[in-house]
């Protein structure tokens, strides 16, 4: 079938203006960045920035302190991951003996990995803040009620910018007695 020069104008048309509106559609549901979506649901946390420590959960276990001496990472020694949240640049772990949340910044990216805690008794949400950097633990010493369960965040934070990124992952509730 032969198209006249007005039909095929307009079958041009319909065919630019439908790629233009896939294209738009696709630049709208794509992050400027993959991966690095602002978190929207962050709570106003009460911000903990964590005290470094070089050895990380392991030191502090090994030690039978919560307060991390610098010692190598003992792989054994770290809290199992069922004890822990992992997300693209950010590891947090709960240490039951001594109320203890371990924050590992895992990518030199210029963002601060952050460990969130929420409680199932309706204590406010706190946050421990890693700004040692990357591969650094950092703990904060935490009081909780010792009948009670945490739920761990992991994500990261951009100080600059005031903002908490994406890819982020929760663990399960935790038994605060372990």
């Amino acid at each position: 079938m032969v198209l006249s020069p007005s039909r095929r104008f307009r079958a041009a048309r319909r065919t630019a203006v439908g790629f233009a509106a896939a294209g738009t559609a696709l630049l709208l549901a794509t992050p400027s960045v993959a991966g690095e979506s602002v978190a929207s649901d962050v709570p106003v946390w009460a911000v903990q920035d964590g005290a470094a420590s070089a050895g990380g959960p392991a030191a502090a276990s090994a030690a039978g302190v919560a307060t991390g001496t610098a010692s190598t990472l003992s792989a054994a020694a770290v809290p199992p991951d069922s004890w822990c949240a992992n997300a693209y640049g950010s590891k947090v772990c709960f240490q039951h003996d001594g109320d203890v949340v371990w924050v590992l910044d895992t990518v030199s990216d210029g963002m601060s990995a952050v460990g969130g805690v929420y409680t199932n008794y309706g204590r406010a949400p706190e946050a421990c803040r890693n700004k040692a950097g990357a591969k650094q633990w950092v703990y904060c010493d935490k009081d909780y009620a010792e009948d009670g369960k945490v739920r761990l965040r992991a994500l990261r934070y951009d100080g600059d910018t005031g903002k908490y990124y994406q890819p982020q992952a929760y663990s399960a509730w935790l038994s605060v007695d372990g």
